[in-house]
């Protein structure tokens, strides 16, 4: 279970960096048979049209990011979706790795720690980049492939 909960605290941690990319890493796996989420509610995670619709929203969150009047992920509204997105994604990865019910739970929870570590780590993180390029953008691009690399990994080590 200790694995199961670090997988998925990592997978929160991806969501709390971009909140679209930790559901699109899991909508691929799902669709490509990689995750198994059976009849669970969870399965429209692997259904044919939701890992392109993600992948759209991502494209759309990774250029947003960039933008100067994007607003913090540390606002109530950005932090509560990174946290869903972290417990579903938790949700999911828990439930294919673990059971219905001790596997979800124990997802979820992870999903949501990640998230919160994610959001904050994240953001402290990328604020040392900007200041040491004295610029934003490289900083954004680095977080991106750190996430976009972390993303892959965990879902590599979670379908394993």
């Amino acid at each position: 279970m200790f694995v199961l909960f670090a997988v998925c605290v990592g997978i929160g941690i991806v969501a709390g960096m971009r909140t679209t990319l930790a559901p699109t890493a899991v909508s691929w796996a799902a669709y490509l048979g990689w995750l198994n989420l059976g009849d669970s509610w969870l399965a429209f995670l692997g259904a044919v049209y939701t890992p392109w619709i993600l992948s759209l929203c991502l494209a759309g969150e990774l250029i947003g990011d960039k933008l100067s009047f994007t607003p913090s992920r540390k606002l109530p509204g950005p932090f509560a979706a990174r946290l869903v997105s972290g417990a579903i994604c938790g949700l999911a990865l828990g439930y294919a790795g673990g059971g219905a019910l001790v596997g979800a739970l124990v997802g979820a929870l992870g999903g949501i720690v990640g998230a919160v570590i994610g959001t904050l780590g994240g953001h402290a993180f990328r604020a040392r980049l900007a200041a040491a390029f004295k610029r934003d953008f490289p900083a954004a691009l680095i977080e991106d492939a750190i996430a976009l690399a972390g993303a892959f990994s965990i879902v590599l080590l979670a379908t394993a």
